[in-house]
């Protein structure tokens, strides 16, 4: 397996590459040169396996000839094997149609330790005894603390992360700040969580920089994240009937990663009825897909703060796909998009995605009414962003073939004010990090400036 950037001039990678690199050299990410398929009887085996052994089987073809077959069943171990939950991602049943997908099992009670557990293990086998790699990566909220959390003391490893200053909850934040080893160094940066990730963008692009820190990616544009993310689309599925029928995944997202991964399982063969993209008031995927209308607004600021996003880097990815897989058109395209802030999507790439894809806008008023149906109706206490998916999979339920799985990607715990306002009890945070609000913390605070981020990161490295 190799793979190709989205802009078409950077270097084809292995999986080793692509894991260490992160983003490629021209500016695009990588994805694989072609897609695995499995059939109905792989597809089917799956109900009866351990979700290890799930993620192998869903990994192993996109890690050959990098990983042998006991490193990677290591790996997988060792990434899950400290899950809150024996199932790793259990499934709970709201109604006749409605399911719960709990992602929040790992350390940092988020669905990103899905795949950074793995990624961690993966940048601590691929370096060897004298590299160094530098991590530099963005958090709206939940990638921040998943990363520390999985590189924390590692030998090889500096890991910078930004965030942006007073748009995370005080748990998402503390969970990053708290962590006081060596290795971490924590910034807060005046701006949204788009200005952090256009930070993180200049330098991986300033050739130069890149090659003197040996940059390195944590963020979802790391298609080891994604392969990581894949897997659960497959137990899920597979446990809901698939491949004898289709199951529709409901995804609250604004980096587009997330709902990606299961655009990955349908084209490796998962029965998928449909994707549907659900966002918050910050909605530019919602108007790309239901309008071709790509252009960045301004960022509001909501209780969903790890969709409070305007510019989704994962969306080239589709875009790709959606231009032919041709790199030079994708690359004219970003350039544009890039300069104005603006794209529209074409009739025939809104009707290729549509067949796919669904998107629906929920807006706080229905998030808080949907956070109180699940606990007064069905006995669940969710997290917003979760509530987020739950209210656009209910309000779209006629489109949707199926079972209807919403991605449940935060525990309430870490947005305890939301959950108390709307259903009138606050979650107490786990046994494993009951302690969080008593713990020191360490950060700086830094303007939206890449020099400034350039040298802060040069004087501790």
């Amino acid at each position: 397996m190799d793979y190709l950037s989205t802009r078409g001039t950077a270097p084809t990678l292995d999986f080793r590459g692509v894991t260490l690199a992160g983003l490629a050299s021209d500016g695009g990410l990588y994805v694989p040169r072609s897609w695995p398929r499995f059939s109905p009887a792989d597809i089917e085996a799956m109900a009866d396996t351990s979700y290890a052994e799930t993620a192998f089987r869903v990994m192993r073809p996109f890690v050959e000839g990098c990983l042998s077959d006991e490193a990677l069943h290591r790996l997988i171990d060792d990434a899950y094997g400290d899950f809150g939950h024996a199932a790793v991602t259990p499934l709970v049943q709201l109604d006749s149609r409605h399911w719960l997908l709990e992602l929040f099992h790992g350390p940092t009670l988020a669905f990103k330790d899905v795949a950074l557990q793995l990624l961690g293990g993966l940048f601590g086998h691929f370096l060897g005894k004298d590299e160094r790699i530098t991590i530099v990566g963005a958090t709206s909220g939940d990638t921040g603390s998943a990363a520390i959390e999985a590189v924390a003391g590692r030998p090889g490893i500096t890991i910078f992360m930004l965030h942006p200053a007073g748009r995370v909850s005080d748990v998402q934040r503390r969970q990053m700040t708290t962590v006081l080893a060596g290795n971490v160094h924590n910034i807060a940066v005046d701006g949204s969580f788009d200005d952090c990730q256009a930070l993180v963008k200049r330098l991986f692009n300033d050739a130069p920089f890149r090659a003197e820190q040996s940059l390195s990616a944590v963020n979802s544009i790391n298609w080891a994240r994604l392969l990581a993310q894949i897997v659960y689309y497959f137990h899920a599925g597979a446990r809901l009937g698939a491949p004898h029928r289709k199951v529709s995944f409901s995804v609250p997202t604004g980096n587009f990663g997330d709902v990606f991964a299961g655009y990955a399982a349908a084209r490796m063969g998962l029965p998928v009825g449909r994707l549907l993209v659900a966002t918050n008031v910050n909605d530019i995927l919602a108007r790309a897909l239901n309008a071709g209308d790509y252009s960045v607004g301004s960022v509001t600021p909501t209780a969903t703060p790890s969709m409070d996003i305007q510019v989704s880097s994962n969306f080239e990815r589709l875009l790709f796909d959606l231009h032919g897989r041709d790199g030079a058109a994708l690359a004219d395209t970003m350039r544009h998009f890039e300069e104005t802030g603006r794209m529209a999507l074409s009739d025939a790439q809104r009707a290729e995605a549509a067949s796919l894809f669904l998107a629906e806008r929920v807006d706080e008023t229905r998030m808080m009414q949907t956070l109180a149906w699940a606990h007064s109706e069905c006995g669940e206490v969710i997290d917003p962003h979760t509530a987020i998916g739950l209210g656009a999979a209910r309000a779209r339920e006629q489109d949707l073939q199926g079972p209807i799985v919403t991605l449940a990607t935060a525990h309430p715990a870490k947005f305890p004010d939301a959950v108390e306002r709307a259903c009138g009890i606050r979650p107490p945070l786990p046994r494993r990090v009951q302690h969080l609000f008593d713990r020191e913390e360490r950060y700086d605070h830094l303007a939206a400036d890449a020099e400034a981020l350039k040298a802060y990161i040069r004087e501790r490295t």
